[in-house]
């Protein structure tokens, strides 16, 4: 079944109430369907939220054919946070996780994305390709260089993870100008190349992570695994200046 993209509208959060909804979406997926740790506070709120929030801007997906509580209309989110705004601030949420001193280095634009989530209700449909549609834009408009952020595996396990770890160590480790390495650090590459079958390890890696592939992303050395969102981490990161071709074109469309 086809999902009607008129149905939804794409833009940032203007307003507490905006946020607020999602951190609603965000408590759904990683609380109750992916089993992270939550305060009292955000248990009572349903909401998940950090000190980070106030620094991000939030891409919100929203569904405008639900009804009842606003908060439950948005379907998706990316919370996005430029390199020159963390600067002023608070820094990049993935600075406790790795060691993000060469991104944060560059004389180029960056942004880290985060928090990445969309409701099961809107998944496999266009939802992910609008909010897309909307980083591209953003991307553009804020002359972004490189994209970065953590991404995550489910569960805690490294053992049950190896195979499609090593590919991407082996497959898509990011140049050294911009390998970033994990703090905490469990290494990636638990087997040699010869023993990773790349049909076998592209099936446990979720979709998003794949689709950063795709636009020619890499990976940072090392992953780091987070007991409170019951998640193993990689770092992703992507140059816009060196994206397979077809992708580059639209990240840059616009650019004189």
């Amino acid at each position: 079944m086809k999902t009607d993209p008129s149905r939804f509208q794409v833009r940032l959060a203007e307003t507490p109430e905006d946020i607020a909804a999602a951190q609603r979406l965000r408590y759904r997926v990683f609380v109750e369907e992916m089993g992270a740790r939550a305060s009292v506070e955000e248990q009572a709120l349903r909401q998940e939220m950090d000190e980070f929030d106030p620094w991000f801007e939030h891409l919100l997906l929203i569904d405008t054919t639900v009804t009842g509580d606003p908060r439950d209309a948005v379907v998706g989110v990316y919370r996005l946070m430029r390199g020159s705004v963390a600067k002023q601030g608070i820094g990049f949420y993935g600075a406790s996780e790795y060691d993000l001193s060469k991104l944060e280095n560059l004389a180029v634009e960056t942004l880290e994305l985060g928090r990445s989530c969309i409701a099961p209700e809107a998944r496999g449909g266009v939802g992910l390709h609008l909010l897309w549609d909307a980083l591209g834009d953003y991307v553009v408009r804020h002359d972004i260089r490189v994209l970065f952020g953590v991404a995550s595996f489910h569960g805690t396990d490294p053992a049950a993870l190896a195979e499609p770890l090593s590919y991407l160590h082996h497959a898509h480790l990011a140049p050294p100008e911009l390998r970033v390495t994990a703090r905490a650090f469990t290494p990636m590459d638990v087997l040699p190349p010869g023993q990773v079958d790349k049909t076998r390890a592209l099936k446990q890696i979720p979709s998003l992570i794949k689709a950063y592939l795709r636009l020619g992303g890499f990976v940072g050395e090392g992953a780091f695994i987070d007991h409170d969102f019951n998640t193993i981490d990689v770092c992703l990161i992507m140059d816009t200046e060196k994206m397979v071709q077809k992708y580059r074109a639209f990240y840059t469309r616009g650019r004189k």
